[in-house]
């Protein structure tokens, strides 16, 4: 067993309270270490090698996953978010042998055949070497292709939970709803193996009881009920998710007030937004992470925190920038991409520009997604789209600029019958606060919104930049020439 894993089940086993909660069921931290090493066990009998947790949030789920990281086997997790071509893909790229859950059409005709209950095996003709010490591989689903997977070992995935449970121990968090789904490597480290650490209670619940479904399904009065059912002290939530909810406490529904610590993450936060969720008393933090360095890296605390920044570096990483702004990380990160070369260097470049303010880091987009206008002027698109989405009339924005005089949005309104002088409003007030170079100078109105189903977005909402250019191109030619 990694030094990392036994450490990790030493401190587990310093604790004697509420581990994970589902429904009615509470699982003691003496219940949880030997449900885990039971099924630890029971892998190892099996001769498994690298295995697939398809299955919603829940008690099963963490045991499982547990129990993989006890055993020292390979952990798949499979987003129910991914559509069943990626899922496919992840099933044969990774070479799953076995896998968790139901059997369905693509467990059937991906060769798998129960052996137990909730519990598919295969034989796997060809297997794709892993890199030296992986024990899971994370599946992003990226902008453009099919999800890369990032193998990481237990010592990246602990030293970041750790991390994280240092950063908040001043909030004494004692119970933590996972809200996200655990499948994503966010709510994995910082929502399962941080609140542990801290012999904190971690409640499971359904997807559908949180309020989302899909890749981007989301009802904001079904998480309230659930938030003020369960009165958790932490969340970890999505900049669309607390959105949601700042807009829905502004329009006079309570939120628990037992909230300690709320994490945001996974895009750019608009400062507009934190400053809302300050005044409604919201202890909202924001950090900043990736799969290829095992989630978070940067985070604001109780005792550190600067709204418009993603925070000082955790305990466990180094930050330093590039000559042209790109952050670069050193400490715990990926063995590297499946199928591809392993990493080399110490330090990972990451793709997101930045630069320094006081020791807290302040993100500027990503570096591929910057474009530049016609006059020369870089401009970081996701900037500007984060501030046209605090506007209540805007669902989805999408901002470009290449080579053009003047910048176009297009928006997808949050009503159908939203009226264009709406929009137009909506967009005026944004473009008040920007410089004139990042306005959004002309805007059109979506036909449809952006989603994997149509391919102008990820399955988890990530903006496919590309094929957007090329659906709206022939729009964007009309109302703007670039200059020749």
């Amino acid at each position: 067993m990694q030094p990392a894993v036994e450490h990790f089940w030493q401190q587990l086993e310093q604790h004697n309270g509420v581990a994970l909660i589902e429904g009615e069921r509470r699982l003691s931290y003496v219940e949880l270490r030997h449900e885990v090493q039971a099924r630890a066990n029971h892998l190892k009998e099996l001769g498994v090698r690298r295995v697939a947790l398809a299955m919603d949030n829940g008690l099963q789920w963490a045991l499982w996953d547990l129990a993989l990281l006890r055993a020292g086997l390979v952990c798949v997790p499979l987003p129910g978010f991914f559509s069943p071509a990626q899922q496919q893909h992840v099933l044969d790229h990774a070479g799953i042998d076995c896998l968790l859950g139901a059997e369905n059409e693509l467990t059937r005709s991906s060769g798998f055949a129960p052996t137990a209950p909730g519990l598919l095996q295969r034989q796997q003709a060809t297997v794709t070497e892993v890199p030296s010490g992986t024990r899971k591989i994370t599946y992003t689903s990226g902008t453009t292709g099919q999800p890369k997977g990032v193998c990481l070992d237990a010592e990246a995935q602990l030293e970041v939970a750790a991390s994280l449970w240092l950063a908040s121990r001043s909030c004494d968090v004692q119970r933590h709803l996972c809200v996200l789904p655990l499948a994503t490597l966010l709510e994995n480290i910082a929502g399962l193996y941080a609140p542990l650490l801290a012999g904190a209670s971690v409640e499971l619940r359904p997807l559908a009881e949180i309020g989302l479904s899909g890749a981007s399904g989301f009802e904001p009065l079904r998480l309230i009920g659930t938030l003020r059912a369960s009165q958790p002290h932490s969340l970890i939530l999505l900049p669309q998710l607390l959105l949601a909810l700042v807009n829905a406490a502004e329009q006079g529904l309570s939120l628990p007030t037992s909230l300690r610590f709320i994490a945001v993450g996974g895009g750019r936060v608009a400062p507009q937004l934190l400053q809302r969720a300050d005044k409604l008393g919201l202890p909202v933090f924001e950090g900043y992470g990736l799969s290829e360095c095992a989630s978070v890296v940067c985070l604001n605390t109780p005792q550190a925190r600067r709204i418009g920044s993603v925070g000082q570096p955790l305990a466990h990483v180094e930050l330093r920038l590039a000559d042209d702004g790109e952050v670069l990380v050193r400490g715990p990160h990926m063995r590297g991409y499946l199928g591809e070369p392993p990493l080399v260097d110490d330090w990972l470049a990451t793709g997101d520009l930045a630069h320094w303010e006081n020791s807290f880091l302040i993100l500027h987009g990503r570096k591929k997604h910057q474009f530049v206008t016609a006059y020369g002027r870089n401009v970081n698109p996701e900037w500007v789209e984060a501030e046209l989405l605090q506007q209540t009339a805007i669902a989805q924005a999408w901002l470009h600029g290449e080579a053009l005089a003047e910048n176009v949005a297009v928006l997808v309104p949050r009503r159908a019958d939203c009226s264009d002088a709406e929009l137009d409003a909506a967009v005026a007030t944004v473009n008040q606060s920007l410089p004139d170079y990042a306005r959004a100078h002309h805007w059109l109105r979506a036909a449809q919104s952006f989603s994997a189903a149509n391919g102008l977005a990820t399955a988890n909402g990530r903006l496919r930049r590309t094929a957007l250019f090329n659906h709206y191109q022939p729009a964007i030619e009309a109302v703007q020439k670039p200059i020749q």
